[in-house]
């Protein structure tokens, strides 16, 4: 592999010439430069067009599993440094499993922690971003230290530390999504390096055989060498990364007719311990069900929650490496089967849609605590919510089976499903399952753990439900603030939002009037409402108002 790499030059406040450090299992495109003393980590990925000039500022340190991707320029100013994650002075710090996106700028001083994402264009300077950060486009982070876990939208211009600190907090769609591009650029990291390599890519060009085996470039030492008859490169390295980060593995299966319902049935459960094993139940998994949609699956067995799910097989027979990271707030597939050990139990109804369903999945899998409650229309205005009956069990179909009794015996009324953090003692979700005409509504747009969004109501004409206007005054009268945001079609499946910013409104009719006219200016995307407790800095309600 050749690599543009050069020592730094004779300067006045260096004369090393130091050259770059590169992990043996890290691809470097040959149109990228690398000056100067460059620490890259294992398993990284250097994409074209790229530049890393540590010749002022130095060093630099680009920890593993992370991507560069086209155009980003890294370089430092001669003064200034960051403390590193191993306690050294750098001019830029990058954590692994960070993703720095095309014509992103990072320049020194500055630090970017371990899980972070920075957008497209955007700029950090003279600047710390905390792990697990969330930085979108067309940012600039400038003379401040972000906390981990905090979501820049696009556009913020974030200079000031009250700015920073008053950041909200990433969600775990964003996070979702950081993984999936993650994931991404680890395939093609061992694609390059498979091309580069003619024993890899030979088989491949000369389609005699469809194995990929893995060597030193996958970051896995030789004695462990792995091969698939029947899967491609790209899952071989989405299953590797899965299990290198602590991940279990699960497949399901479909047939064409159930395909549109997600009514997906697992596999056998998959208890690896090694990539060879899950390669293995992943070709059982194949060949027992040919001819059908059959997909690989991620679990966090901390969250409980799924991290990836990509379809790996359809019903032609393709067999596909292409991923799709879904948030746990978006999946609406109603399973016929276990999950390998991820659901909590059987849970179906009758009355409650399947995204109620799965919302009280989630819940329970993360802790909380469900309850009920009910108004009739007169008091809906008012917000006076009646408790139903104390809902103490943690199977999801003993909840399911208390949900309709309450809907039972509260008919022609509003019932609502209520999410609990016991710990913060707070609600981390309001959602209306039921109105007074008897339908059963479907859940709106949930965050989980953050937002309280109730809901979904469509704005029609550019006038809003009497359930949005109540939702706003209510906001409204608790002193908290409102903002809109809107997303197409497209980015809908990625939580892509962005924000219009804050509503600047000293009347209640003021502020539906600016609603109105983000619903005329966003016509055929997806627009939601948002509550914001300006104190406590986190989200009171989030609720989709319009959909294309």
């Amino acid at each position: 592999m050749a690599v543009r790499s050069t020592a730094a030059p004779p300067t006045p406040w260096s004369k090393s010439l130091t050259e770059a450090t590169i992990h043996e299992t890290a691809f470097v495109h040959s149109f990228s430069n690398i000056i100067g003393d460059v620490r890259i980590g294992a398993n990284v990925i250097v994409a074209p067009g790229t530049s890393i000039r540590a010749d002022e500022g130095t060093p630099f340190y680009i920890g593993e599993n992370t991507n560069i991707q086209d155009g980003v320029v890294i370089h430092g100013l001669e003064q200034g440094r960051v403390i590193g994650d191993d306690d050294q002075e750098y001019s830029v710090w990058v954590g692994k499993n960070a993703s720095l996106t095309h014509m992103a700028l990072i320049h020194g001083p500055a630090y970017v922690g371990e899980d972070s994402f920075i957008g497209f264009r955007s700029t950090v300077f003279n600047a710390k971003v905390g792990a697990g950060c969330i930085v979108m486009m067309h940012a600039l982070i400038k003379d401040v230290e972000v906390p981990p876990g905090k979501y820049v939208p696009s556009g913020a211009i974030i200079t000031n530390q009250k700015q920073a600190d008053r950041l909200p907090d990433v969600q775990e769609q964003d996070r979702d999504f950081a993984h999936h591009v993650i994931g991404i650029n680890q395939a093609l990291r061992a694609g390059y390096l498979c091309a580069a390599d003619s024993k890899c890519i030979a088989p491949i060009r000369e389609k005699e055989v469809k194995s990929y085996t893995s060597n030193n470039v996958s970051g896995i030492e030789r004695s462990t060498e792995v091969a698939s008859n029947s899967l491609g490169a790209e899952i071989i390295e989405q299953v590797r990364y899965l299990l290198e980060q602590g991940y279990k593995i699960g497949t399901e299966h479909v047939d064409q007719r159930r395909f549109r319902t997600g009514s997906w049935t697992s596999c056998q459960p998959i208890e690896a311990r090694s990539i060879g094993e899950a390669l293995s139940a992943l070709e059982t998994c194949l060949a027992d069900h040919d001819g059908e949609y059959i997909r690989l699956f991620g679990i966090d067995p901390k969250g409980k929650r799924r991290v990836l799910e990509t379809i790996i097989h359809r019903p032609d027979g393709t067999v596909t490496g292409s991923t799709s990271f879904k948030a746990p707030t978006q999946t609406k597939s109603s399973y016929n089967g276990s999950s390998n050990g991820y659901s909590n139990g059987a849970a179906n109804s009758h009355k409650l849609s399947g995204e109620t369903v799965e919302q009280i999945r989630q819940l329970l899998a993360g802790g909380y605590k469900i309850g009920t409650e009910h108004v009739d229309e007169r008091r809906f205005r008012t917000g006076s919510w009646t408790s139903c009956k104390p809902i103490e069990t943690t199977s999801a179909s003993e909840v399911v089976s208390a949900l309709e009794e309450c809907i039972d015996n509260h008919q022609g009324e509003y019932v609502r499903l209520i999410g609990i953090d016991p710990k913060a003692k707070r609600r981390v979700l309001e959602s209306i399952i039921q109105r007074p005409n008897g339908q059963v509504a479907p859940s709106g747009s949930q965050k989980s753990a953050v937002s309280t969004p109730s809901a979904t109501a469509t704005a029609t004409n550019t006038r809003l439900s009497a359930e949005i206007v109540a939702q706003l005054r209510q906001v409204l009268a608790g002193g908290y603030k409102l903002s809109i945001e809107h997303v197409d079609q497209r980015r809908f499946r990625t939580g892509s939002w962005t924000s219009t910013g804050q509503i600047q409104a000293n009347s209640e009719r003021e502020a539906i009037a600016a609603v109105e006219a983000s619903l005329s200016d966003y016509a055929g995307e997806y627009v939601r409402l948002i509550g914001i407790d300006p104190k406590a800095k986190r989200r009171v309600l989030e609720t989709i108002i319009q959909r294309p």
